[in-house]
């Protein structure tokens, strides 16, 4: 979906940078603005930023809101809500034991006039309208990943490739309906808006994820290439597979580039060293990035 153009305007300066880094992060650099309103600096001795400190995160905060945005769109979130807005639900056989939907929830729904199929997963539902399973899901404020981790995988399902077979969607409604039950309990007022809250969480969350994983698959293909060429460079190297990930050193070691981990040196089968590569520009999650290495 396009960006209207009143939102992509930005400093000349902010162009430049956000034209370089923008297409690798997979989001459009948008327009450039010559006004001086939009190029003014503001002093070092009011923000305790040097300029360049100041261009990074700028131009960090432009991808990343424009690659949210991008998510949104992608994950047909909109697209799917107003599908269930057209759903009779009313036709669809609610047996809450079998869907495990808690009676005082269901009580709670019905009473608020909110129609049930926005609330709760019927597997006639999941089985029938693609990506619907992500609606449900997010609205149960679960992660992809954790569903995986109790063997309901949603990825393939959620991507518009396939939906899920009946003996999966029951499965599915099932997980979700117990997590959604708990939550619309909790609440001693239900509010048909926070529905909407509740998934904005969940694909914040999600897209927080994506983000964070972009930059550092970009971060391991810069610090590659440079290793690449710097070991070629000094003379390190006796032979290399086409693409360089398999580097065999004139001292008898081989390098390896890959992934878990992103390169390490062998000698023989026994590994000598290994390096995970993480990426960022936020100073305050580096202890972060070397727990998750």
């Amino acid at each position: 979906m396009a960006i209207p153009k009143s939102d992509r305007r930005v400093s000349t300066r902010q162009f430049r940078l956000l034209k370089e880094n923008g297409p690798a992060y997979g989001v459009p650099f948008g327009e450039e603005d010559t006004s001086d309103s939009l190029d003014e600096e503001l002093p070092e001795e009011i923000t305790g930023l040097p300029s360049s400190v100041r261009e990074a995160w700028a131009v960090d905060q432009m991808a990343k809101s424009q690659f949210f945005h991008q998510k949104l769109h992608e994950w047909g979130m909109l697209e799917v809500a107003n599908q269930l807005d057209q759903v009779r639900g009313e036709d669809l056989a609610w047996d809450a034991q079998q869907l495990a939907i808690s009676e005082k929830a269901w009580a709670r729904v019905i009473h608020r006039g909110i129609k049930p199929v926005l609330v709760f997963a019927h597997p006639q539902i999941l089985t029938t309208l693609p990506r619907v399973v992500g609606y449900y899901r997010m609205l149960a404020l679960v992660s992809q990943k954790s569903m995986l981790r109790i063997g309901l995988g949603v990825a393939s399902y959620e991507d518009g490739s396939s939906c899920p077979p009946a003996e999966v969607a029951e499965a599915l409604a099932q997980r979700l309906n117990r997590i959604i039950s708990d939550l619309v309990e909790a609440d001693a007022v239900v509010e048909p808006r926070e529905f909407d809250l509740w998934r904005g969480m969940s694909a914040g969350s999600q897209a927080q994820g994506s983000w964070g994983n972009t930059k550092g698959d970009r971060a391991e293909a810069v610090v590659k290439s440079l290793l690449q060429r710097r070991i070629k460079e000094i003379g390190l190297v006796m032979s290399a597979n086409n693409d360089g990930s398999l580097i065999q050193l004139h001292d008898g070691r081989t390098l390896v580039l890959a992934d878990k981990p992103d390169f390490a040196i062998y000698h023989g089968d026994r590994i000598e060293a290994a390096v995970e590569i993480k990426g960022g520009i936020d100073t305050a999650g580096v202890l972060e990035r070397i727990g998750a290495a």
